[in-house]
């Protein structure tokens, strides 16, 4: 699981061969990940860790109008809907046209990079806007590391999202990476045990996602012990006092 986006960024910093071409992403060759970016088209990248994140990828997939924020991109997935016909015809050569509304197109993008071989999917632009599209991709994030099989990691300009899925017949511990103060929350995708060490408050089984939000980091690391899958948010900076 990738924990931070600092882990991606060092990781980027030390590759020397490119993950697609029969290659494929994920854990290869010890510690070192190759990831893709899926850019969608809510709030642009703004904050410096999400903006690193989508100048340094070594493959960037565009949601439709997305590739307006991003002319270097190597692909553009999705109904065409939404993306002007100039830029239809100007990117025609990188466009994949999938016409099927059962998903949306932040689905097809990641399908299309699943089967490039990536493993490891950052999504930025994915929050922000509409409200609705907001939550229903914060929560594809579950979907896609549980049918998909592959380390999610959404970005904002606030902090990030990593979902964890967990065996669903014992606990498991999983440690993160934090520091005092950082404001974390915890959302509950089926966990009948849900423990926390290194956090302000305890956690709990929540069966609301207001639960498990406005918490916060005391010490350089925190733990999760649960029996099944749940949703880890993080911020990139401490609560800032009035």
């Amino acid at each position: 699981m990738i924990d931070t986006p600092f882990e991606l960024l060092n990781s980027r910093a030390n590759q020397t061969s490119l993950p697609w071409g029969g290659v494929g992403g994920g854990f290869e060759g010890g510690t070192e990940v190759r990831f893709c970016v899926i850019l969608a088209s809510g709030e642009p990248p703004e904050h410096d860790i999400p903006v690193q994140l989508l100048q340094e990828a070594p493959y960037v997939c565009c949601c439709d109008s997305a590739i307006l924020q991003c002319d270097w991109a190597d692909a553009v997935v999705g109904d065409g809907d939404s993306i002007p016909s100039w830029a239809r015809e100007e990117y025609e050569d990188i466009f994949v046209q999938v016409d099927e509304q059962d998903d949306n197109d932040l689905t097809k993008a990641t399908r299309f990079c699943v089967e490039k071989g990536f493993r490891c999917i950052v999504y930025l632009g994915a929050t922000g806007r509409r409200e609705d599209h907001t939550l229903g991709n914060i929560s594809l994030l579950m979907r896609y590391a549980r049918e998909f099989g592959i380390e999610p990691f959404m970005a904002t300009n606030h902090g990030w999202f990593v979902p964890v899925v967990g065996s669903n017949q014992k606990s498991q511990t999983t440690h993160f990476s934090s520091f005092p103060g950082q404001q974390v929350s915890l959302f509950n995708f089926g966990c009948s045990r849900l423990q926390t060490t290194g956090l302000r408050y305890d956690a709990y089984p929540f069966t609301s996602w207001w639960q498990g939000t406005l918490n916060e980091a005391i010490a350089d690391s925190f733990t999760v012990e649960a029996d099944g899958d749940y949703l880890v948010y993080r911020t990139y900076e401490g609560k800032q006092s009035l």
